[in-house]
């Protein structure tokens, strides 16, 4: 087997530590071709599409990627900006403050699927001299489709390379006290400026239902993050109401619907909402055109009078100090090893190393 090099190796460097935090991706350009490869990759991972594969694969190449691509790249020239794509702009925001709250540690930021790649993120960082890696995904709740396929890509980039570092990962943080505390902050901000909604509405990714049937816990961490941010917020249970958008194909996702919600909600005497999404670390197409945008039209086209979208935590102060005691957290025990690296370069070169 052939591993993974680099001419940058030197026996000499000095060992860091590092922190990788990750989201799921973007296109590279809001056009048809930079979709259908980005859509390719994305719905060719069997954590999120658990169908059988060659059957999946007819599908995707023949049907989905002929017509969802010219579709998508419509969507997202709404939401792209002069910086690009709005979840690699504030991605990269958050990889920059966060690395000035652990000025002792090297952080980078990845995508699962598109670029910055995880593989590339893992390669530089090792040729800086990373010997210790945490990786922390940015999804809060826990969910096959999302966590545990950003492990597998990490795992399978271990595989290739002959130097692997000591690996941590960060698989959820959906309770964390100051997580909840940013959330609930969020929301009382923007009603302080917006005043209160008939009802605050908690908008999370949707998932297939029989993940959920088969073990995946996502829908349970989903609901145990509203019920928390609703107890911090002093809400009963008649004033919330926790919600899954995005679904996608015929089968059941999990319910209510987000978009089925706005639509019936005016006809049962609610005529304002506020949304927050708290599986969305940062503003993306699903948050800034799906939920901003079509779920307002759905709401106030069915009779409602006002619809706010709160925005996600993105690179705010207190989001930023939560991801950090997380990470913290998790770095606990990892200290660097102080060696002679002179020695030890001289050794290597006497064996026939050339650095």
């Amino acid at each position: 087997m052939k591993y993974i090099n680099s001419d940058k190796f030197d026996h000499q460097q000095d060992e860091k530590i590092g922190v990788l935090i990750t989201n799921l991706g973007t296109p590279d350009a809001p056009t048809p071709k930079k979709l259908k490869t980005y859509l390719k990759e994305f719905l060719s991972d069997p954590r999120v599409v658990e169908f059988p594969r060659f059957l999946w694969w007819m599908i995707l190449n023949f049907i989905i990627l002929q017509i969802r691509p010219k579709r998508s790249a419509h969507a997202y020239e709404t939401v792209w900006t002069e910086e690009g794509s709005p979840l690699l702009t504030i991605t990269q925001a958050q990889q920059e403050k966060l690395q000035a709250q652990l000025s002792d540690y090297h952080v980078e930021f990845a995508m699962r699927y598109g670029n910055p790649s995880v593989s590339s993120k893992i390669q530089s960082m090792m040729e800086s001299g990373v010997r210790k890696l945490l990786i922390l995904p940015l999804y809060p709740q826990y969910c096959a489709a999302t966590t545990a396929s950003t492990f597998d890509a990490v795992a399978k980039d271990f595989t290739q390379r002959r130097w692997i570092p000591e690996l941590r990962f960060v698989n959820h943080y959906h309770d964390h006290p100051l997580y909840i505390q940013a959330c609930a902050e969020q929301i009382q901000q923007f009603q302080q400026k917006n005043g209160e909604p008939d009802l605050l509405i908690l908008s999370y990714h949707g998932i297939p239902k029989r993940y959920l049937t088969n073990g995946d816990p996502y829908f349970c961490e989903c609901h145990k993050t509203s019920r928390l941010i609703a107890q911090a917020l002093g809400l009963n249970e008649n004033q919330y109401k926790t919600t899954f958008q995005s679904r996608f194909g015929r089968e059941e996702w999990l319910q209510p619907y987000t978009d089925e919600t706005m639509k019936s909600l005016p006809t049962d005497g609610v005529k304002s909402v506020q949304v927050f999404c708290p599986g969305f670390s940062a503003d993306c197409l699903e948050t800034i055109e799906e939920i901003a945008v079509e779920n307002k039209h759905y709401f106030i086209d069915s009779g409602g009078e006002k619809f706010d979208y709160i925005p996600a935590l993105n690179a705010e102060d207190n989001h930023i100090h939560a991801l950090t005691e997380i990470a913290k957290t998790h770095l606990e025990g990892w200290q660097i090893q102080k060696e002679d690296r002179a020695q030890q370069k001289s050794a290597a070169k006497k064996l026939g190393a050339t650095s």
